[in-house]
């Protein structure tokens, strides 16, 4: 399974998800199916802007979990 963990990096940059929101370009909604863990998928584009914005790696977004 495939962990999304960006509401540990909102916290450690201490950032809103409504912030993050407008520095990433998507909409808060598809940011709190994110936090959730409900997303089936992100595009590397998604991926390169959530980075920028949470000054951050995607191995610090996305982690591996065995089931």
């Amino acid at each position: 399974m495939i962990v999304v963990n960006v509401d540990v990096m909102l916290a450690r940059r201490k950032m809103s998800s409504g912030e993050l929101s407008e520095k990433v370009g998507i909409s808060p909604a598809n940011i709190s199916i994110l936090k959730t863990g409900k997303a089936k998928a992100i595009r590397f584009s998604t991926l390169d802007a959530l980075c920028a914005a949470l000054d951050c790696q995607p191995g610090d977004i996305l982690e591996y979990k065995p089931d």
